[in-house]
């Protein structure tokens, strides 16, 4: 496994992880399946877990292998560097994958979030603010950098922050 992905565990940590990744494989497939990750505790509850596993599954095919999981849980370590949590964060926004959130993909997953306790037209007014102060370039989207300006005053590394693996 690279450095790169593992350097926010000790030798120790990447032990426990990889005891933990293979109990959670419970069809010793070597990857996990949505099934077998909605097991872990408040993975049900939160409303983003489908943008989570989409972001996590980097080569697309539907299940999260070791070095995935690895990689993901990297993201949330209190080691973990700041612009790669936020890279993480905009991913998740990111739905299409091209490097920009357009308005389009920040009222799809603030709507995940809201639920039912926003109405549609709430919702499109609080999309429309915020692209409208974010969006410096006038481009219609946000850049990664726009959306770093965005969140920087929301403490986003704390809550991003696994303290015991």
């Amino acid at each position: 496994m690279p450095r790169n992905v593992s350097q926010n565990f000790s030798h120790e940590e990447m032990q426990r992880l990889n005891l933990r990744f293979r109990k959670l494989d419970k069809d010793h497939s070597g990857t996990l399946s949505v099934s077998e990750l909605m097991v872990l505790p408040d993975i049900p509850k939160n409303k983003l877990i489908s943008r989570i596993l989409n972001v996590l599954d980097r080569d697309g095919d539907g299940e999260i292998d070791f070095h995935e999981f690895i990689h993901g849980l990297s993201q949330f370590s209190v080691k973990g560097d700041e612009t790669q949590k936020m890279r993480f964060a905009f991913n998740i926004y990111d739905v299409n994958g091209d490097g920009y959130i357009s308005n389009s993909e920040l009222y799809h997953v603030l709507k995940i979030m809201a639920g039912s306790n926003l109405s549609t037209r709430q919702l499109q007014q609080v999309v429309d603010k915020t692209m409208y102060e974010a969006d410096t370039d006038g481009d219609n989207r946000l850049s990664f950098s726009e959306f770093c300006r965005v969140v920087k005053h929301l403490d986003v590394f704390r809550k991003m922050s696994l303290h015991n693996v």
